[in-house]
């Protein structure tokens, strides 16, 4: 019985520190994040599963592990920070607008930094004076879900200064949508502590070119960096001539 015991013992004790060293992980280090929406297509699809270091950055009210923050007298909204986002980072951000009765979390690519100008012409994208290249790649037409409509865009390859490329869609540059055009936007400066944040799916996000979008985001409400996809439950029917995309998992954004 002794030694019965004294087994169960080291077992309770070995799947405890394996627990203990998971919640060290998840809450201080990294966090899972779910993807929604398609505003970040190609990079990311709806169902994508993705890693965010929360170290990345420093830890703020809104990235302290435990919901911790959120105790913090409301009087402080500033961070303990090591590292600011850069141009191309993914970044989970908290966007503090009420929608449906309280704030959500967001994500988008950082695509100006403090100082810099951003403005977009006739769809083409411009900081600090200067268009930022895009290399056509191909028309994708995709069916949006599994028994959504079908959906055609132009698929880029966009490089941002310091040779940050990634791919980007457009259904075209000229393209409306309710109340603005997300083709036309600034010439904006970004201010200190901010970051400017657009979708990768240009035509298709909510972002701080938006009038009722999160603007100019405060570092002090980015929660940690975008690594990779760790896994998809997004699915798409192969279907003749119709896009079904793939490889994104474990693959750097």
């Amino acid at each position: 019985m002794d030694r019965a015991a004294g087994e169960a013992l080291e077992i309770v004790r070995f799947f405890g520190g394996v627990i203990a060293v998971w919640l060290v992980l998840v809450t201080f280090i990294f966090a899972a994040f779910h993807i929604p929406s398609g505003s970040m297509k190609p990079s990311l699809e709806v169902g994508d599963r993705v890693l965010v270091s929360k170290w990345a950055y420093g830890y703020s009210r809104h990235s302290l592990p435990l919901g911790i923050g959120y105790l913090l007298p409301s009087s402080w909204n500033g961070r303990i920070a090591w590292a600011d986002p850069q141009r191309g980072d993914v970044v989970v951000f908290r966007d503090e607008r009420q929608r449906d009765g309280r704030p959500r979390n967001l994500i988008k690519r950082v695509i100006g930094v403090a100082g810099d100008t951003i403005e977009v012409r006739d769809g083409r994208l411009y900081i600090n004076g200067e268009a930022a290249p895009r290399v056509l790649e191909e028309v994708r037409t995709f069916r949006d879900g599994r028994n959504g409509p079908l959906r055609t865009v132009t698929a880029y390859s966009q490089v941002l200064p310091g040779d940050i490329e990634f791919d980007i869609y457009e259904v075209s540059d000229n393209h409306p949508a309710p109340g603005w055009s997300p083709d036309d936007y600034g010439p904006v400066t970004v201010l200190p502590g901010t970051v400017f944040v657009m979708g990768d799916n240009r035509d298709a996000s909510n972002d701080s070119r938006a009038p009722d979008g999160p603007g100019l985001v405060p570092l002090a409400n980015v929660v940690g960096r975008a690594e990779t996809v760790m896994f998809t439950m997004a699915s798409c029917r192969r279907e003749a001539d119709l896009y079904c995309p793939t490889g994104r998992v474990w693959r750097g954004l």
